[in-house]
């Protein structure tokens, strides 16, 4: 496994405000311990004489999400298995032979946005955020990006893909020869117990089943730690360089500043990226 930390995306590339706010999370941490208190599910409301028929439990979407994730990606509480993973602090990946891992810097903080995996000759851009604990966002976000794509001249189409719907968008750029082309990339979404994972296919990966199948397997092999803190839905959770490879990383760092455009929950890939080897965060690396 090699590393490398890319150049730093601009101010733009912050995440535009979500529909939610810190409070209202922390409400529903509140209401949740509430609830917990008497058991989970259907067994917490038979011990609970008290309650209320049809009450909802307030852990049930998160058991629901984990039923839906199968095998993975996983909660931090979720993680039996002893495979070795990169720590980056809310995201840990597994460490996988041949990999190439980058982290992505926006500009003005300095702060981590993003994770890059290049594997195979393909790549996943991961992303981890913050998220409701009654409801995910995926939904949601999908539409957006394809409204997003749809809106830089690109077409998007919902697939079935192992990880549930996804969304499959084709991007105007223009090929090395200088003719103009479309760019693939295949986008995944993941609702866990209070975050939401992304992840951005590029390069054969986005429309080779063959191809996509180490990503794939990289990506349900993720653990999202959310931590316990009030946060506003879609918030970034914070990346972090892992323990000792700070300089290694500082000493590989390219120097060209990337070039991101602000989409929904996240950047999306610009429709005038030269060709498919984008390495900024949102569009292919």
């Amino acid at each position: 496994m090699s590393w490398l930390r890319r150049g730093r995306a601009r101010s733009d590339a912050a995440q535009e405000a979500p529909p939610g706010t810190a409070q209202d999370d922390a409400r529903d941490d509140a209401r949740d311990g509430a609830a917990g208190d008497g058991g989970g599910g259907a067994q917490g409301a038979a011990q609970d004489p008290t309650r209320q028929p049809g009450a909802e439990d307030a852990a049930a979407p998160g058991r629901r999400a984990a039923q839906r994730r199968g095998g993975g990606p996983f909660d931090l509480s979720e993680v039996t298995d002893a495979l070795p993973r990169v720590d980056l602090g809310a995201l840990r990946v597994p460490a996988l032979a041949g990999m190439e891992l980058r982290l992505e810097l926006e500009e003005t903080t300095r702060r981590v946005v993003a994770a890059t995996v290049g594997l195979a000759g393909s790549t996943a851009q991961l992303q981890a955020f913050a998220a409701p604990r009654t409801e995910g966002i995926w939904d949601q976000v999908r539409e957006e990006i394809t409204a997003s794509v749809v809106k830089q001249g690109g077409a998007a189409e919902e697939v079935r893909g192992p990880f549930g719907t996804e969304v499959l968008a084709r991007m105007p750029a223009r090929t090395a020869d200088g003719r103009t082309g479309h760019r693939p990339s295949r986008f995944i979404g993941v609702d866990g117990p209070r975050w939401f994972l992304r992840a951005v296919l590029s390069g054969p990966a986005a429309v080779d089943p063959a191809a996509a199948r180490p990503l794939e397997l990289l990506v349900s092999g993720c653990v999202v730690v959310r931590g316990t803190g009030a946060m506003a839905p879609r918030d970034l959770l914070v990346l972090t360089l892992p323990p000792g490879q700070a300089a290694a990383a500082a000493a590989a760092a390219a120097q060209r500043p990337p070039q991101v455009r602000q989409g929904p929950a996240g950047p999306v890939p610009p429709a005038d990226a030269p060709d498919g080897r984008r390495s900024e965060p949102g569009a292919p690396a």
